[in-house]
């Protein structure tokens, strides 16, 4: 672990990996990771491709399975819990590659992301969406399929609004899109935090631009965290602007 070390806020963390190890068959994905993510906070996990970062996301998601260690949400220990219960606890994913169900229209893919047991927000959060993301409102009736790669990470997004999370994970959010259209995302994400407190854990390829949204960040390398911060301490080592910054101040 690297000298820099961010001062967490106080009290207990909303989500708090533990000494989490994850494989895949035999190879190790994930070397004992500890990351805390508290109620507020945007947190971003960075690293190179194939460091580990989406093993961590999916790992808190409970697919795969944490080998060893926990994973705790407000206190519960979660890293054994199947997918459907932890989604469920008010933690919703925009996933790496957006995944939007392509033959169903963009006003489809939100009813989806819906809150099933109540349907007495679904207006007012569908209003909520369009406000953020006026191009929706505007494809509504469109497949998800036919959207621009900008307009199904839009999507993703939105889709994982609707069931009013306290902890957004994000993966790769910004990951093939154009540098305008990457800018909007991130300038959303960070309307969202401000404006409605919600917390976000974003995994990124983009260190730039994830390191000057974020409050805390951490560096992932071969599967450990390495390095971790707040985001102007990250910006400003000259190992993370060696090794993550060259090209990517766009």
């Amino acid at each position: 672990m690297s000298a820099i070390e961010a001062t967490s806020p106080a009290g207990e963390p909303l989500l708090a990996v533990r000494g989490v190890q994850t494989f895949y068959g035999k190879i190790q994905a994930l070397r004992g990771v500890d990351v805390d993510v508290h109620e507020g906070e945007i947190v971003t996990l960075i690293g190179a491709n194939g460091a580990g970062k989406s093993t961590l996301m999916m790992t808190i998601c409970g697919n795969p399975r944490a080998s060893t260690g926990q994973i705790l949400y407000r206190g519960e220990d979660i890293t054994h819990l199947p997918t459907h219960d932890i989604m469920s606890k008010s933690i919703a994913q925009s996933p790496e590659g957006r995944r939007v169900f392509a033959r169903m229209t963009v006003m489809e893919n939100l009813q989806m992301g819906a809150i099933l047991e109540d349907d007495g927000y679904f207006d007012d959060d569908l209003r909520k969406v369009f406000e953020l993301f006026p191009r929706l409102k505007e494809r509504r009736g469109q497949r998800g399929g036919t959207l621009s790669g900008g307009e199904q990470q839009m999507l993703a997004i939105g889709r994982a609004l609707m069931s009013r999370p306290k902890l957004l994970l994000l993966d790769e959010p910004s990951l093939g899109l154009a540098p305008l259209i990457v800018k909007q995302i991130f300038e959303v994400i960070r309307e969202l935090n401000r404006n409605e407190g919600l917390t976000v854990f974003l995994v990124e390829q983009n260190a730039f631009h994830a390191l000057r949204l974020a409050h805390r960040g951490y560096v992932m390398v071969n599967g450990a965290i390495t390095m971790t911060g707040s985001g102007r301490e990250l910006l400003a080592r000259d190992e993370v602007r060696s090794a993550y910054l060259e090209g990517g101040a766009h």
